[in-house]
């Protein structure tokens, strides 16, 4: 990826987004991976890749999900799947923000301690997760949790 940040510290990030037609972009990370963003048929795109507004719910799941496993993990929960399901509603009119967002967990594991999943879940939301800190600027942000005990490793 072309280009160094004009950021210095240990914290900056750096991303490209290059247009490819239409209304099309290949988004480039920093960390060098890709992904493709498109618009729908009916704003000039073809609908080959996620549209961006999908990329920041998939970066907010993405972001929670990854503090709840590893604050299970550490809490020596035996977590064997995390899905983190979202419906989102925007804004109707431009800039069309989120306004509610929320966050179904469900958290499978053997044996798991309902308290600490509950724990892994407010800490995620309240203390660590930064997406879940920036899109509470505009959102309402809302969690459940479903818990699925497996009585082995194997069925879960």
């Amino acid at each position: 990826m072309a280009g160094p940040s004009s950021f210095t510290t240990d914290n900056a990030m750096h991303a490209r987004i290059k247009w490819i037609q239409d209304v099309m972009f290949l988004g480039e990370s920093g960390s060098g991976h890709s992904v493709v963003m498109d618009g729908a048929p009916e704003a000039g795109g073809r609908n080959l890749g996620f549209r961006p507004m999908e990329m920041l719910l998939l970066g907010l799941g993405g972001c929670s999900a990854f503090d709840v496993v590893m604050i299970l993990k550490r809490g020596r929960e035996r977590v064997t799947d995390c899905v983190v399901e979202i419906d989102a509603e925007r804004a109707s009119t431009d800039p069309k923000v989120f306004t509610k967002i929320h966050l179904k967990y469900i958290v499978t594991g053997v044996a798991l301690d309902p308290k600490k999943v509950e724990r892994a879940v407010a800490l995620s939301a309240d203390k660590y997760c930064s997406a879940s800190a920036i899109m509470a600027k505009t959102a309402e942000l809302s969690h459940s949790i479903e818990i699925v005990q497996a009585t082995t490793a194997a069925e879960a």
